[in-house]
This record gives C-alpha cells, structure tokens and sequence, in this order.
C-alpha cells in the first residue's frame, strides 16, 4: 500500500465525516441563532434555554437524516472492503 492510496482513503473518510455530522451541526447552529435572536429581543438572559430546543432539533435532524446517515457509511465501508484486494496486491 502507497502513500497516496492512504492519503486518498483518509482524504474520504474526512470528507464523509463532514458530510455526515453537517445535517446535525447546521440544525443545531439554525436553533441556536433563532434562540439567541429570540432572547436578545425579549431580554430573557437564561443559559439553559437553548439546551431543549437544541437537543429536540437535532434529535430531528437524526430522525430525519438518519437513514441517508448509515446508507452513506455503509457505502464508503463496502468501498473500502472492495479496494482491500487491490491494496494488498500493490
């Protein structure tokens, strides 16, 4: 196995990291703004305000994404499996 074949391998396994938590971290960035935002024009100064909505939204984000979550992981591993051969042979 070659510098360039891990490199590549580990060039996709952190593209499908960041293609698989961006659901779950935009949720979570799109209901903290709108908590922030609504504390902001209410005046309501309470750390843990945001915690439940955020947790609800992603938990959301899950149910939603989550099977096109494991379809994508399932894939990449079978990929992997499959380019095992070839990168035992050279």
């Amino acid at each position: 196995m070659d510098t360039s074949a891990v490199l590549d391998i580990g060039y996709s396994a952190l593209v499908l990291a960041a293609q698989l938590s961006a659901p779950l971290l935009i949720t979570a960035l799109a209901v903290g703004f709108a908590i922030s935002l609504f504390q902001s024009v209410t005046q309501i100064q309470e750390v843990t305000l945001s915690f439940v909505p955020k947790a609800v939204g992603v938990g959301l984000a899950l149910l939603i994404a989550g099977h096109w979550m494991i379809q994508e992981s399932v894939a990449f591993t079978n990929a992997l499996f499959e380019r095992i051969p070839g990168l035992l042979a050279g």
